[in-house]
């Protein structure tokens, strides 16, 4: 993260992050497939994370409750890690590539809440609806809270889901002939 930061991802080699790590190239290619996977390497983590967190969310929540819990749960790790986090972030914001990246990864995360949705018995339509204004919320959350972390991220959250909630009930229902 340091190279990334002083010399920018484009100009930083694997070559450069093993040496710094203190290990060789070989080793550094068994835990990374290349130099972008350092900044996604808890990806696979999250989604299970998330995807745990969904289906054992209890069966009475609806299906933006059980999405705002695991969305909780999941953010403990954000805030525990937040000197890995906080710089990872800002290197992505300035590498469109390692934007994209991001959101590919985020497209796969989505897909797997809402597969998650399903799982409780959400339809497909509906699943994946909410997975994807869920995960709308909590980037949103996320975004402010690493803005100004004065307040804590499990704040942000609730503040980002109660403001879609007051978002969604203040837009006009439309009549059935109109959709």
């Amino acid at each position: 993260m340091e190279l990334y930061r002083e010399r920018g991802f484009d100009q930083t080699t694997a070559a450069e992050i093993a040496a710094r790590a203190g290990v060789n190239g070989r080793t550094f290619f068994r835990h990374f497939p290349d130099k972008r996977e350092v900044l996604f390497d808890g990806e696979a983590d999250l989604r299970a994370t998330l995807i745990q967190a969904v289906v054992e969310a209890p069966e009475s929540l609806e299906p933006f409750d059980a999405l705002l819990c695991a969305f909780r749960k999941s953010a403990r790790n954000l805030e525990d890690n937040r000197p890995f986090s906080e710089p990872r972030w800002k290197v992505i914001a300035v590498t469109p590539a390692l934007r994209e990246r991001e959101l590919a990864k985020h497209a796969r995360l989505t897909d797997a809440v809402a597969e998650a949705l399903r799982q409780r018995g959400v339809g497909a339509g509906m699943a994946d609806l909410a997975a994807r204004t869920g995960w709308a919320a909590y980037q949103h959350a996320v975004q402010a809270w690493v803005d100004d972390p004065a307040q804590g991220l499990d704040t942000r959250l609730c503040q980002a889901f109660d403001d879609l909630r007051a978002l969604s009930a203040a837009l006009p229902a439309q009549a059935d002939s109109e959709r």
